[in-house]
């Protein structure tokens, strides 16, 4: 597991090349370095930017009903 942590990137390294790297803590197995499949595409953050608008009155959007509900009127 130290090894591990200190030489992350080295293990990274051997995996984009195609290794699996099995790695151990006193001597049994936690987990797996392994590369992933060529056609794996990673999730995209902002991926519905610009196909969405949040209105610019969205914080008080509603905000006498939710405190009139809250209030119980």
């Amino acid at each position: 597991m130290h090894a591990a942590k200190t030489h992350l990137s080295k293990l990274l390294q051997r995996v984009a090349e195609g290794e699996t790297i099995l790695i151990a803590h006193a001597g049994h197995p936690v987990a797996q370095l392994a590369p992933l499949p060529p056609d794996a595409t990673p999730s995209r953050l902002g991926f519905l930017n610009g196909a969405i608008s949040v209105p610019d009155d969205f914080d008080s959007m509603a905000a006498e009903t939710i405190s009139s509900d809250f209030r119980g009127d």
